[in-house]
């Protein structure tokens, strides 16, 4: 590899890690904006023009408060926790293909668009977005209060009983594009014909499109699965202890791990960068694209947060392994009948 391509490949590395930092930052002010909508009242808007500088303010305040720690509490993995909770949500972006050309900027070649082709890109992301779980339970642990161990707990149980849900809902696609390639996977869909057009994958498996997507809500603590950190019954959950920068990293994983499985989500059921009718719409109209995708999955976690009241806790559990499980289950054997029999494959 020349020293050009290592500075392509930097630059994309930097932008990319830069956008999606950026990204979080205007989140935080999008979900204000939109639950002040949704709920009929004003929302952030005394810092800048429609209050679009309340991130910079936020981030501020958390700066100058104090990094408090409670004596009781285990010292290194306290300040462990959110920073690997924190790499690992960021790490999932190392195989997301954000587009299958080359990137120019001023015409100057940088970077291919496609990430690096592991060959085993699903089980990498999908490992890395469950190790980030152990952060979560480190911190509680580390805590030393009841309120974040119990919070802990749920968030261990919630990750492992909707974790094989949403393996499963996956499970589909990989059998009709036979591979584990997250680039692969991107383009898979126009293998597959339906009516002389090459739908996308949520068309084949819809049932699997919508336990992902009920899986990836409680995979990232979303509402109405927040019971790691219900503050009516458990103070503030596994981030109880937690205060200043620290808090703020948690808060970042969080919105980085619902960045990365929206980013997932559109990799496998909405065709990557794919627009249905510009086929050659070149390397930014593809990111812009896929950018696009990744914000519906982002307005429907809002969407849901401002409408649906949290389940109780037995409750979500029973619907993980009584509905989800079966349905996800269901969902793999008609795929596997399709695929069998060769039905729609061009």
């Amino acid at each position: 590899m020349t020293i050009g391509e290592l500075i392509g490949l930097f630059l994309k590395a930097f932008i990319i890690a830069n956008l999606i930092m950026l990204v979080f930052a205007m989140m935080t002010w999008i979900e204000r904006r939109l639950l002040s909508f949704f709920q009929y009242r004003l929302g952030p808007n005394r810092v800048g023009p429609f209050g679009i500088l309340q991130p910079i303010a936020d981030l501020a305040k958390l700066i100058r408060k104090e990094n408090f720690r409670p004596n009781s509490v285990s010292a290194v993995l306290h300040l462990v926790a959110p920073v690997i909770t924190l790499f690992f949500a960021l790490a999932v972006f190392c195989v997301i293909p954000f587009g299958d050309q080359d990137w120019n900027i001023a015409g100057w070649h940088t970077a291919p668009g496609m990430a690096p082709d592991l060959g085993v890109g699903v089980i990498f992301a999908i490992a890395l977005s469950g190790l980030g779980g152990y952060g979560v339970i480190v911190g509680g642990w580390a805590s030393n209060s009841k309120y974040a161990l119990l919070g802990a707990l749920r968030a261990c149980a919630q990750l492992i009983s909707y974790e094989v849900a949403m393996t499963l809902a996956i499970l589909p696609i990989i059998m009709m594009t036979q591979s584990l390639s997250m680039a692969q996977i991107a383009t898979g869909h126009t293998a597959w014909s339906m009516g002389g057009w090459h739908p996308w994958f949520i068309v084949w498996a819809p049932l699997g499109f919508v336990i992902f997507a009920i899986s990836a809500l409680a995979e990232a603590n979303r509402a109405p699965f927040d019971h790691a950190e219900a503050e009516q019954e458990l103070v503030g959950g596994f981030h109880t202890e937690y205060g200043g920068l620290r808090y703020a990293a948690f808060a970042n994983a969080e919105y980085l791990h619902m960045l990365a499985i929206s980013a997932i989500g559109v990799v496998f059921f909405l065709g990557g960068t794919s627009i249905p009718w510009m086929p050659d719409a070149g390397a930014w109209l593809d990111v812009l694209s896929f950018l696009v995708k990744m914000a519906f999955f982002l307005f429907v976690f809002i969407w849901i947060r401002a409408t649906v009241p949290r389940l109780r806790y037995d409750r979500l559990m029973r619907f993980g392994w009584k509905a989800m499980l079966p349905l996800a289950t269901a969902q793999v054997l008609v795929t596997a009948l399709i695929v069998s029999q060769g039905w729609g494959h061009a």
